[in-house]
């Protein structure tokens, strides 16, 4: 496998398979993203598609000062949060978006997902989910860009602040705000 330096470098002199290579690296993931903040495929497509024509026009100017995806990432969470700024659809995040997750991962969205105990309780996981779907959905674009890269790409503290360009502290109060706001929404279900 040829090194993600090396593609980069090939890509930025103009070699489209290279510059290919890194993309189908980093699709899926752009996607995943992209589809966990938007309501609709649609809209999903839509950004992937966006973000892509804005790597490929960054990508003579990108200068290694951060790992290609970290770089990819934050374009892609900027083209989400302008994506909303646009008046596009809201957040809808399926409740098990968390197998990214390694089994330790203490996601408060998870906990509350089951899928044993018959039809009455898979009511109660729709109603469930649908409450959490609105309630992720009437946070601001910050808390929620920081609240799914947290608990749905499981991303550290210090991965969102360098995708998001702003300080660890920042991201902490955004998700603390995000966490305090959601519990408040989600008392009666909790």
């Amino acid at each position: 496998m040829i090194p993600e330096t090396e593609l980069v470098r090939k890509a930025q002199s103009g070699d489209m398979s290279a510059f290919t290579e890194l993309v189908q690296r980093h699709d899926r993931s752009v996607f995943a993203l992209a589809a966990r903040y938007v309501h609709s495929a649609e809209d999903a497509k839509d950004i992937y598609q966006e973000v892509l024509i804005k790597v490929f026009r960054g990508l003579p100017g990108f200068q290694h000062r951060s790992e290609f995806s970290t770089w990819i990432h934050r374009i892609a969470v900027n083209v989400c949060l302008s994506h909303r700024g646009r008046g596009k659809h809201a957040l809808q995040v399926p409740l098990d978006a968390g197998t990214g997750h390694d089994e330790n991962s203490h996601s408060a969205v998870r906990e509350l997902h089951s899928n044993d105990g018959g039809p009455e309780r898979a009511a109660i996981d729709a109603d469930t989910a649908e409450h959490l779907r609105r309630a992720i959905a009437s946070l601001p674009p910050r808390q929620r860009m920081v609240f799914t890269l947290r608990h749905y790409e499981g991303q550290s503290l210090k991965e969102i602040a360098g995708v998001l360009r702003c300080s660890e502290g920042a991201v902490k109060r955004y998700l603390f705000m995000a966490t305090r706001r959601l519990r408040d929404q989600l008392h009666n279900l909790l």
